[in-house]
């Protein structure tokens, strides 16, 4: 691999070395023109190379957010100090040592820079973690969640739309920066946790992206729009016309955080990068998510090929949907998880092929409130040898007739945090209540067949009506 990346970052810096340095534009000139792309990019495909190191070491090595931070931070470090001197060795210049003092100063430079710009956000950051500890020592975090769920009644859309709301509500007038600490901390977990007592299973990552999405649409929601405001000094307009312009523009890509839920495989979750297999599944990923959004652009814009009528639209969308998640009409189909007796867990876990995942749904008293609550737990099934694979989650079983009766968890495993919720000392005894495997059903992507028929006909509609070429 580093052998793959010094030889990409040499070739990028050789197309630069047969270009001219960029100029700085002089601010004070007249007339500014904006340079094309063509003429910039190949100037700059070095700085690449830390995005790569980073999505690397992120997704195919499966580091730490902050050592794959420190390795592309290094990487970057590298470009700054060698770019210049190497630059001059591939066009032939003298001046060698003169560059890597240059490429020196830069760094130093970058560094100061950096330094400064991490005041604003040190100081957002400290703010927030006031907010992290309030609601991690405090109950807040709790009562914020039993409220969502008491206005949900229990339906996970209509949870998920909550949480929406109140992401938009607490990033008001935040930078970007605060925002995302603040609604990740108190609307995250909410998403995780009770979509995991209606039986949905959601990524950490994608509930962070849910949330900051969400998070992010406050700057151009009125009255406190900051990015409108922003907007309408520049342009002259009129800042609250502005913010519901923006705000009705928004509203057309509100269905993407809600795809990152319900098909986290959009995100690349669970996507194997360093296979050919999950390579494969990562380039259907991307161009039917492009296809997918592209006719939802054109069913919420009301023009495809010519200006679409309401059921040509509507059926747009009903494409879009379903290449987006093809899984929702699967599941009305097949089930995705077939029932196995808890009692047998052990026997199942034993059974079960190293990468199988199990669904286990836990039922039992509340540590807070004493109240009956469930809970959804996924996890896939390690590699060891199968007498080995209980000790490895951590359970504790206790038998007793037909029932599934569970201690606390080991301290330290895997279930502790999800289970902590449980009162495993009161008179009603944590059980388990559901044990679920993998359902062998066929390919989602059968469903893609109807949907691409569908298109084809909205195709040959539109195309009687079409006046001019649509590319």
């Amino acid at each position: 691999m580093l052998a793959v990346m010094l030889a990409l970052y040499l070739a990028a810096l050789s197309v630069a070395a047969r270009r001219p340095d960029l100029e700085l534009d002089d601010p004070n000139a007249r007339e500014v023109r904006l340079p094309k792309v063509k003429d910039v990019a190949p100037t700059g495909y070095h700085f690449l190379r830390p995005i790569l190191v980073l999505v690397w070491f992120l997704m195919v090595e499966r580091r730490s957010p902050a050592k794959s931070a420190f390795y592309a931070t290094a990487s970057m470090l590298g470009v700054i100090l060698t770019q210049r001197p190497l630059k001059a060795l591939m066009r032939g210049d003298t001046g060698v040592g003169a560059a890597f003092r240059a490429g020196f100063d830069d760094m130093i430079d970058g560094l100061i820079a950096g330094a400064r710009n991490m005041i604003g956000i040190a100081v957002a950051t400290g703010a927030a973690g006031i907010i992290v500890a309030t609601v991690t020592r405090t109950p807040i975090g709790t009562e914020l969640a039993a409220l969502v769920e008491l206005l949900s009644f229990g339906n996970l859309f209509l949870m998920l739309l909550l949480v929406g709301v109140f992401s938009l509500i607490l990033g008001m007038g935040l930078p970007t920066t605060a925002n995302y600490i603040v609604v990740s901390s108190l609307m995250a977990g909410v998403v995780v946790s009770l979509g995991a007592q209606e039986g949905l299973i959601v990524p950490l990552i994608a509930a962070h992206l849910f949330v900051f999405y969400f998070g992010i649409m406050a700057d151009v929601t009125p009255p406190v729009g900051l990015a409108s405001f922003a907007a309408a000094a520049v342009s002259g307009g009129d800042p609250i016309r502005t913010g519901f312009t923006a705000f009705f523009y928004s509203m057309r890509t509100v269905a993407l955080p809600f795809l990152f839920v319900y098909n986290p495989a959009l995100i690349l979750y669970g996507v194997d990068l360093g296979t050919v297999a999950g390579l494969v599944e990562a380039v259907v990923v991307f161009v039917t998510a492009t296809i997918a959004m592209l006719l939802f652009a054109a069913g919420t814009q009301g023009y495809f090929l010519a200006r679409s009528r309401p059921y040509e639209s509507a059926a747009l969308l009903l494409v879009a949907f379903t290449l987006f998640v093809p899984n929702f009409w699967l599941d009305r189909v097949q089930p995705p998880y077939a029932d196995v007796a808890p009692t047998t867990f052990e026997e199942t876990l034993e059974a079960a092929e190293p990468g199988d995942r199990l669904r286990l749904v836990v039922g039992g008293p509340d540590f807070d409130t004493g109240r009956m609550i469930q809970t959804t737990l996924s996890f896939e099934v390690g590699d060891e040898p199968p007498a080995e694979r209980l000790g490895a989650t951590g359970l504790l079983l206790m038998p007793e007739d037909d029932r599934m009766l569970l201690d606390e968890p080991m301290f330290g495993s895997r279930f502790e945090r999800s289970l902590g919720n449980f009162d495993f000392y009161a008179d009603t005894p944590v059980e388990l209540v559901s044990l679920q495997r993998p359902a062998d059903r066929m390919p989602q992507e059968l469903f893609y067949i109807p949907a691409l028929a569908l298109l084809a006909l909205v195709v040959a509609l539109q195309r009687r009506r079409q006046t001019e070429p649509a590319f």
